[in-house]
Parts: C-alpha cells; sequence; structure tokens
C-alpha cells in the first residue's frame, strides 16, 4: 500500500462524536441483594476527547463504559451519542475489552477483515486496504499471516486495537485492555494508543485502574467514585487541578 493510499483511507474516516452522560444511575438485583453500582453520574464528552477513566476496582466503571455502549441500560438517566439517545449497540460505538478476544483459526489479517466482511458497502479491495492500513497503524504489517497462538500478549492487544478501528468508529470505548500486560509493554501500548488518537482524532474512553504513565498527551483524566462502593460522582480532575491554581 503506498502512502497515498494511507492518506486518502485517514481522509475518509468517520467524524467523531460527542457523548452526554445524564443523571445515570444504575442497581444490581438479585433475590438475596441489591447493589448500587452507579449514583447520578454525569459526564460530557466533547467530539474527539480522549478520556481516562480512573478508579479501584468495583467501583462502576465498566458498568459505565457498558451503559455508554448500549450494552447495559441505566435504571435512571440516559446517555447521548450526537444528541441521539444510546437504547442499544451500534456499530458508531465499538468496545475493546480486557481480553483481546481474537479468532486463533484466523490468521492476524483475518481478524483484523473479520468486521469489514459484514459492511456491504465496503468492495473486496477496500476491505483489504482498510485492514492492511490498521495492521501498518499498530505495527503488525509484518505479521499478518502469522495466528493468535504465535503472538505474544502485547502483539494480540495490537490486532484487538487494529480489529475495533478498522471499522471506523466514532467512538472508542476501551475497559482496561492492557491490564493484563507487563508493565513496560502496557507504558509503550498506552503511548501507542495516545499516537493513535493523535492521527485519527476518534472520540475515546479509556477505563483503568491507574493514571500514572500515559498522560503525556494529557487526556483528560476524570476520578469515577470517592471512597465506597460504588460510584457517587464522576470528578475532573482537570477541572480540580484548575480551581487549586
Amino acid at each position: 500500500m503506498t502512502l497515498a493510499d494511507l492518506t486518502s483511507l485517514e481522509v475518509k474516516a468517520s467524524p467523531p462524536a460527542k457523548l452526554l452522560v445524564e443523571r445515570v444511575s444504575k442497581w444490581f438485583r438479585t433475590p438475596r441483594a441489591s447493589v448500587q453500582a452507579l449514583d447520578n453520574i454525569n459526564l460530557a464528552v466533547a467530539e474527539g476527547e480522549f478520556i481516562c477513566l480512573v478508579g479501584p476496582s468495583g467501583c462502576g466503571k465498566s458498568t459505565l463504559l457498558d451503559i455508554v455502549a448500549g450494552l447495559t441500560m441505566p435504571d435512571e438517566g440516559r446517555v447521548l451519542a450526537d444528541d441521539q439517545v444510546v437504547a442499544g449497540p451500534g456499530r458508531h460505538r465499538l468496545v475493546m475489552f480486557q481480553d483481546p478476544a481474537l479468532f486463533p483459526w484466523l490468521t492476524v489479517f483475518g481478524n483484523v477483515m473479520f468486521g469489514l466482511k459484514r459492511n456491504p458497502d465496503l468492495t473486496r479491495k477496500q476491505r483489504r486496504e482498510t485492514a492492511a492500513y490498521h495492521l501498518k497503524l499498530v505495527g503488525l504489517e509484518k505479521f499478518s499471516k502469522a495466528y493468535v497462538h504465535e503472538l505474544s500478549g502485547g502483539m494480540k492487544q495490537r490486532v484487538a486495537l487494529a480489529r475495533s478501528l478498522a471499522p471506523d468508529p466514532r467512538v472508542l470505548l476501551m475497559d482496561e485492555p492492557l491490564a493484563a500486560l507487563d508493565a513496560l509493554t502496557r507504558e509503550q501500548l498506552y503511548l501507542d494508543i495516545q499516537d493513535i488518537w493523535a492521527r485519527r482524532r476518534k472520540t475515546i474512553i479509556l477505563v483503568t485502574q491507574c493514571a500514572r504513565g500515559h498522560m503525556s498527551r494529557r487526556p483528560r483524566v476524570c476520578d469515577v467514585a470517592e471512597p465506597g462502593p460504588f460510584a457517587r460522582r464522576v470528578q475532573d480532575r482537570s477541572a480540580t487541578a484548575a480551581r487549586r491554581q
């Protein structure tokens, strides 16, 4: 693929989306217990913004991400994507999970192609060019014919990232996708994700337990929950820092 081909693909990228979380609350109920995971959460995400949701395990970060994705419905409140109520999953909001969930019987190239084959608007040539472009974007163009068992943990997550970006979502939701990696690989991939964001300008929400090590491009960091069993608020660190100055 030539440099002109890559440039053409970048120009055709869908514009990023804006998100609005309004007074969202969520309970999980069983016959034995009722647990409130989120309580009156409000969050505004601008078009093309990169946000890190930081908080301890069990505070409701992943639940909030699932609600934004449309995988879970809130008990109260609503989520808007480009002023439209999120009522279910949508192709413009894709989730990258902690487990890369790659298909072991497919090559690296085949995994990235998987979602593209379900887009009837693309020709076979466009699908292949798009897959090749995103493998180059994550630095795996030389491993396109490799199988999953031949990859390291970091390489598998790069494939998962390429597969998530290839269908050209307007919002990328990342649920601690690098938590299982070693420290050096994790730090490098955080930097790579920020470089990709700088080039593609997708709206990204990254869930993590620690903000250290991925602040070089200054994504907006929001703390989920004050100490307690569930999220009572989402606090914007940048706004807090500004008030202290």
